[in-house]
């Protein structure tokens, strides 16, 4: 009774279950899963939905019928790539609050934190569930999971205005009920909820949120980490002073540089957003300007993100930026020139960065002029092709479905100049260069002689950092695979990440290291601590 009533409860009916097994038999034994269901179509016509054939399949293997088998799961999984870079990511969105900013550009719907709109794909749901952070987060699992999306490994994505300036209680809270809705049940207070998400069935193995370059400082980090945070977003949108002040962003170049070196220096991974197309910028400019994020230290640079989002600068009502545009001082890209000028700039990328997003899901209803195209990353993809060239971002190297061998992976240590600090990417690649699996090592330099432009507003003190490299980040490719689960072939759970940690321990040591520090998510605190990392203040510690 309670199998059927779950059914029911999902519009899932007997007759649709048996339809599926007949879709299910062939494709297990190697039919493909769209001939499948052209064989089998429903009698009022159409086909069945996969959500329906994950049910199918969960049903055969719980009564018995059929043993687990992850390939046939692969192939019925509903958008499989969003779970195929290792982890699960579920977006919650912050209620509104007011924002420091007054960024020209920023469309400020009083409905929605500032700068989204009601009707974006992921604050949508946030705003269908009146931005309860424990809704937003039990609702996407069930959703993750009705269509076959392993949850056991979930990045906690929480975006929304500037979250250094909500108050701090409602930070706590809000985190403390996204735990609750990974972990199933209510918890007294934050450090319960963290406890409890160490060994539970939904575990958060990484937290980010997004902030503003000036909003970053030595206690706003320490309090970052003290609510699990491991990765955070930062528009820095150009890397020039009159542009940014043309667009009334608030803040510096030299801000923008001086938040990644602390950020580094406290172990977090560092995400930002660059917008190409801003007021007063040129094509030319923007491809100058995209070339000064990988601009070493030793050149007085050194910003080096591990991943970035690029937005161009989209034109939407109800904007200063609308109005520049009226009064003839703006103009937007075309979709062709937004599509030849990335095509130039995303070659450049380094192997140690990841581009996540070309372009944001804001609907093309609310674009006045310019580009009104969400594929663009498919269309620079094709420009690429036709060029001859390609792309060697993190995003695009990924091993993803990709079966691998791991005794033919090479191991490889790649070292650049950040600001104030060496970086070792080790990464294990395939001999086709697909990437399998890497870590982040941070190697910082003393407090001391860190410059003082960059040290004017404090620097990282914290005690479990002392004489210590960092590990910023491990993480191993391929479908996320729940705990102690195994794919022949797959990446993940085949010892890679332990094999990266000795070889990080060793790069240590041979600097003069004294101590190995992690910036352990909440649900990774396991996973460290079997290899022999112990719990610090703020971080996981191995003494050298």
């Amino acid at each position: 009774m309670k199998r059927e009533r779950w059914y029911e409860n999902k519009k899932i009916t007997p007759q649709k279950l048996e339809l599926a097994r007949l879709i299910l038999e062939d494709v297990h034994s190697g039919l493909d899963v769209l001939k499948s269901m052209a064989r089998h179509p429903m009698p009022e016509g159409g086909y069945i939905g996969k959500q329906v054939l994950v049910a199918a399949y969960r049903d055969l293997v719980e009564s018995g019928e059929w043993e687990a088998d992850e390939s046939v799961m692969s192939r019925i999984r509903m958008k499989p790539v969003r779970s195929l870079s290792g982890v699960t990511v579920v977006t919650v969105l912050t209620k509104p609050y007011p924002c420091p900013g007054n960024c020209i550009f920023c469309p400020d719907d009083v409905r929605m934190p500032k700068s989204y709109l009601p009707d974006e794909p992921g604050a949508a749901r946030a705003f269908q569930n009146d931005f309860d952070p424990y809704l937003q987060v039990s609702s996407r699992l069930e959703a993750l999971n009705a269509v076959g999306h392993p949850t056991d490994k979930i990045e906690l994505l929480i975006l929304g205005g500037t979250w250094s300036v909500y108050p701090r209680a409602y930070q706590s809270s809000f985190i403390q009920r996204c735990l609750d809705a990974l972990n199933g049940r209510d918890s007294i207070d934050l450090e319960e909820a963290k406890r409890i998400n160490e060994t539970t069935s939904h575990r958060n193995v990484g937290l980010v949120i997004e902030t503003r370059p000036d909003e970053i400082n030595p206690e706003e980090l320490a309090w970052l980490r003290r609510l699990g945070v491991t990765k955070v977003q930062m528009g820095v949108q150009n890397l020039d002073d009159e542009i940014l002040k043309r667009n009334l962003r608030g803040h510096t170049v030299l801000d923008s540089l001086r938040a990644c070196a602390l950020l580094r220096a406290a172990g977090f991974k560092i995400v930002l957003h660059w917008m190409p197309n801003m007021l007063g910028a040129t094509i030319a400019s923007d491809r100058e300007d995209f070339s000064r994020l990988w601009l070493p230290a030793s050149q007085g640079w050194g910003l080096n993100p591990d991943e970035i989002k690029i937005y161009p600068t989209q034109l939407l009502e109800n904007t200063a930026l609308h109005e520049s545009w009226q009064g003839g001082e703006y103009q937007p890209y075309s979709t062709e020139e937004l599509i030849q000028l990335i095509a130039d700039i995303k070659p450049a990328t380094p192997e140690y960065c990841r581009i996540n997003r070309v372009i944001r899901d804001i609907p093309s209803s609310h674009v006045v002029e310019g580009n009104r195209r969400t594929s663009l990353r498919e269309d620079v993809r094709a420009e690429l092709e036709k060029r001859g060239q390609s792309c060697r971002c993190i995003r695009c190297r990924e091993v993803r479905k990709k079966l691998v061998s791991p005794e033919s992976l090479l191991l490889h240590d790649r070292v650049y100049d950040a600001a104030c600090a060496e970086e070792h990417f080790l990464s294990f690649d395939t001999p086709e260069g697909g990437l399998a699996g890497y870590l982040r090592l941070s190697l910082p330099v003393p407090g001391e002689n860190v410059p003082p432009g960059l040290r004017a507003k404090g620097w990282i003190d914290f005690k479990d950092l002392s004489e210590a490299a960092i590990i910023r980040e491990v993480h191993i490719y391929g479908q996320s695979l729940p705990v102690g689960e195994e794919l022949a072939g797959a990446a993940q759970h085949t010892g890679l990440g332990t094999a990266l940690l000795a070889r990080a321990e060793q790069i240590a040591r041979q600097h003069g290291y004294q101590r190995l520090a992690v910036i352990s998510a909440i649900g990774t605190h396991h996973y460290y601590a079997g290899r022999g990392f112990q719990p610090g203040d703020l971080y996981m510690i191995k003494d050298l």
